[in-house]
């Protein structure tokens, strides 16, 4: 089903095209940005030595061809192994790791700073959605680091008369506590897989300016995102790959989807 746009729903591309590329990878992102996402979703973790890498899970056994947790190993160790060796190329025939890349690059750990990089030379306006993971034993340090390196590409300060290309965003209210308190201008956006009952009335935690519900509270309470949606909170909805789903979020009016299928998306709403 292709829509008639009433309004522009942001296609974000979950850890990059991660349906077509492994996760997290130059190869995601890119395949993302060639797709046509609007904006690139990321997790965040800190390294023994300080950098902040794009990784999901607290240890690196699943996505590489490595074992440990990214907290107690060193930029370097991470460099070493390959995050694209886990997935079967032949499965996802979208993703070439020949095209103009050294493979090793092309599926090497990825920094949020090499992330930052790519996304100034896309040759458009690319946002980026930027989630600290928790719990971490880098307690405040990860938003410390993160805005940090955004101060430095110049993006901690959105201007005033525009919309910011960076958000943060973290199951975490503390988290985006502490980010709201040192770059108060950046917007927040608090992730739920539950709908805690003190926030049924649609009301966020401070520090929080976007609602981030996953698609199963989508699916189950549909009546909550109006609920959200009169307290005046944007609503960005993840993980939505299946046809059916991003239907209901056209329905229910939803700001952004967030979604491993960015291409597909982008052509179920008539803009491909």
């Amino acid at each position: 089903m292709t829509h008639a746009r009433q309004h522009t729903i942001q296609v974000v591309a979950h850890r990059g095209a991660s349906e077509d590329a492994p996760e997290h990878t130059l190869a995601a992102y890119m395949k993302a940005i060639e797709d046509g996402a609007d904006a690139l979703e990321c997790d965040v973790r800190l390294t023994a030595d300080g950098h902040l890498v794009c990784v999901h899970d607290r240890r690196v056994n699943r996505t590489s061809n490595g074992r440990g947790a990214v907290s107690a190993l060193e930029l370097a160790d991470l460099a070493a192994l390959d995050f694209g060796a886990w997935r079967d190329s032949a499965e996802s025939p979208d993703w070439d790791p020949a095209r103009g890349q050294a493979p090793g690059e092309f599926t090497s750990v990825l920094t949020l700073e090499r992330l930052l990089e790519l996304v100034s030379d896309a040759g458009r306006r690319v946002e980026l959605a930027i989630e600290t993971k928790h719990p971490t034993r880098w307690a405040g340090q990860v938003e410390e680091r993160l805005l940090h390196l955004l101060r430095r590409f110049g993006l901690d300060a959105p201007a005033a008369d525009e919309p910011s290309p960076v958000r943060i965003m973290s199951f975490s209210a503390r988290s985006l506590h502490r980010v709201a308190a040192a770059a108060p201008t950046l917007p927040t956006v608090y992730l739920m897989q539950f709908v805690s009952p003190r926030l049924r009335d649609g009301r966020l935690p401070a520090g929080s300016h976007i609602a981030g519900p996953g698609i199963r509270i989508v699916r189950n309470h549909p009546g909550y995102i109006a609920r959200l949606h009169r307290a005046g909170h944007r609503v960005h909805v993840w993980t939505v790959n299946e046809p059916e789903d991003v239907d209901l979020c056209v329905r229910l009016g939803v700001e952004a989807i967030i979604t491993n299928r960015p291409k597909q998306v982008l052509s179920q709403l008539g803009r491909l």
